[in-house]
C-alpha cells in the first residue's frame, strides 16, 4: 500500500474501534486544584474536564480528538498514607469521578462491565471506569473492598511504590516474601467480586503467588517490557508469558523511565537529577500530588532540552508493543498510557495523540483485527471473564 493509503486506512481503523486506555491518573486534578494561565497552581481552583487543557495529558475534548473509548481513572494515594486516611481520600476521588460523570453526562458514561463499555461507545459516549491504585487502601479490611468494589472500583492495583501491609512491592524491599495469608484472602474475594486483579508495581514473587491461585486472568494495567528497558516495574518476558497463559493481558506504560533503557540508566548514573526534579516540583507544589503529576512531567523535559537527560521519542511504545506480542501473540496486549501520573515520550504528549499508535503497527505489518485487540478488545475479553468467574463464584454452594 502507499503511505498515503495506509494513512487513511489507520485512521478509518482507529476510529471505528473501540479504544481503551486502563490507566490514568487525571483523578487528582478533580480534587486537587488547578493551573492558573500564568502557570502557577491554585488549590482552590476547579480543573475543567469539559475543555480543551494547556496541562496534563487527558480532557474530554482530547478525548475525543485522540478516538478514546474508554479509560480507567486511577484512584490513588502515596503508599505512605494508610489506615482509616486511605480509605476516606479512596472514597473521595472515588467520589469525584462519578461527579464528573454527572457534570458530563453526553460525554460521559460511568461503567463497571465490559457489557456498559460496549453501551456507551453505541452511544457515542466514553466510559470513565475506576482502578484503585494500591491496595493499603483498603485498610486490610475485606469489607473496605467489598465497598469499593460497590462504588465503582473494577481493578485494584495490589500494591503501589511501597510494600501493602500484605503484599511486597517492586519499588520496596519485600518484607512479606510476596503475599501474605491475608493477602490470599484478598485475591479469592477479588475473584469472587469480580474486579480484576492488577499485578503492575507488585513485585515479582507477589506476582507469581498472585498467579499461582487467582481464579481468573490477571491484568497489568500499567507495565512495560524489562526485556527492552531493565525497570523492576516492568515484567520479565518469563512474567508476560506466564500472565498471557492464563488468560492476561500486559498493558503497555508510556512512561519514559519503563521505556528507555538510555534514559533509565541516564537516571541513574546522576541521582542528582531526580533530586533537583523532585525539589523544583516541591516548591511549585508543595505537597499538592495533583499539581506534582504534572509540573514532574514539564521541568523533565526542560532537563531534557537541555542535554542533561536523553530525549524518549513515541515509537518506544511501538517497540514495547511489538516485543510482547512477539512474545505471546498480539492476544495479550493493550494499552496502559499513564497519561497524567508519568513522563510522556516525546509525540505522545497527551491522549490526542493515540491515533499514531494504530498507524504505525498497521505499517509494522500488523492485521486490523490484532491492532483492535490491542487497542481495547483484549481489555474488553479480560473484563467479561473475569466478571463471568465473580458471577460462578457468587453461585457455587457455599461450603
Amino acid at each position: 500500500m502507499r503511505p498515503d493509503d495506509i494513512s487513511d486506512r489507520a485512521r478509518q481503523l482507529h476510529f471505528s474501534s473501540l479504544v481503551v486506555d486502563t490507566h490514568a491518573d487525571t483523578t487528582q486534578r478533580f480534587l486537587g486544584g488547578d493551573f492558573a494561565e500564568d502557570g502557577s497552581f491554585h488549590s482552590d481552583l476547579k480543573f475543567d474536564f469539559a475543555a480543551r487543557d494547556a496541562r496534563g495529558s487527558v480532557d474530554i475534548p482530547r478525548m475525543r480528538q485522540g478516538g478514546l473509548g474508554a479509560v480507567f481513572l486511577s484512584i490513588w494515594i502515596p503508599s505512605k498514607v494508610k489506615g482509616p486516611p486511605a480509605v476516606k481520600r479512596a472514597r473521595e476521588q472515588i467520589a469525584a469521578v462519578r461527579a464528573q460523570v454527572g457534570r458530563h453526562p453526553d460525554d460521559l458514561a460511568l461503567a463497571t462491565t465490559a457489557a456498559e463499555v460496549r453501551a456507551a461507545h453505541q452511544q457515542g459516549k466514553i466510559a470513565a471506569l475506576i482502578g484503585i491504585e494500591g491496595g493499603h487502601m483498603i485498610n486490610s479490611e475485606l469489607a473496605v473492598l467489598r465497598q469499593l468494589a460497590e462504588q465503582g472500583a473494577r481493578y485494584m492495583t495490589l500494591t503501589h511504590s511501597g510494600n501493602a501491609e500484605w503484599a511486597d512491592s517492586s519499588g520496596a524491599t519485600p518484607i512479606h516474601n510476596g503475599l501474605t495469608p491475608f493477602g490470599r484472602e484478598v485475591i479469592h474475594e477479588m475473584n469472587r467480586l469480580g474486579m480484576m486483579v492488577d499485578i503492575s508495581h507488585a513485585s515479582d514473587k507477589t506476582f507469581y503467588d498472585v498467579l499461582a491461585i487467582s481464579q481468573a486472568p490477571l491484568i497489568a494495567s500499567h507495565s512495560s517490557c524489562r526485556a527492552i528497558c531493565d525497570a523492576p516495574r516492568n515484567m520479565s518476558d518469563a512474567m508476560i508469558k506466564a500472565l498471557a497463559a492464563k488468560g492476561g493481558v500486559v498493558q503497555i506504560n508510556y512512561h519514559v523511565a519503563f521505556l528507555s533503557q538510555e534514559f533509565r540508566d541516564a537516571e541513574m548514573r546522576d541521582p542528582h537529577i531526580n533530586q533537583a526534579i523532585e525539589s523544583q516540583v516541591r516548591q511549585h507544589c508543595g505537597d499538592n500530588e495533583a499539581c506534582e503529576l504534572i509540573e514532574g512531567d514539564r521541568i523533565t523535559r526542560q532537563y531534557v532540552a537541555q542535554g542533561k537527560l536523553p530525549r524518549v521519542d513515541w515509537s518506544s511504545i511501538i517497540e514495547h508493543i511489538d516485543h510482547a506480542v512477539k512474545l505471546v501473540g498480539a492476544e495479550h496486549v493493550g494499552l496502559g498510557s499513564d497519561f497524567d501520573g508519568a513522563n510522556m515520550p516525546y509525540g505522545m504528549e497527551d491522549v490526542s495523540h493515540i491515533p499514531k499508535i494504530t498507524e504505525a503497527l498497521l505499517r509494522k505489518g500488523y492485521s486490523e483485527d490484532d491492532v483492535r485487540k490491542i487497542l481495547g478488545e483484549n481489555t474488553l475479553r479480560l473484563m467479561a471473564e473475569v466478571e463471568r468467574v465473580g458471577q460462578a463464584l457468587r453461585s457455587a454452594p457455599q461450603k
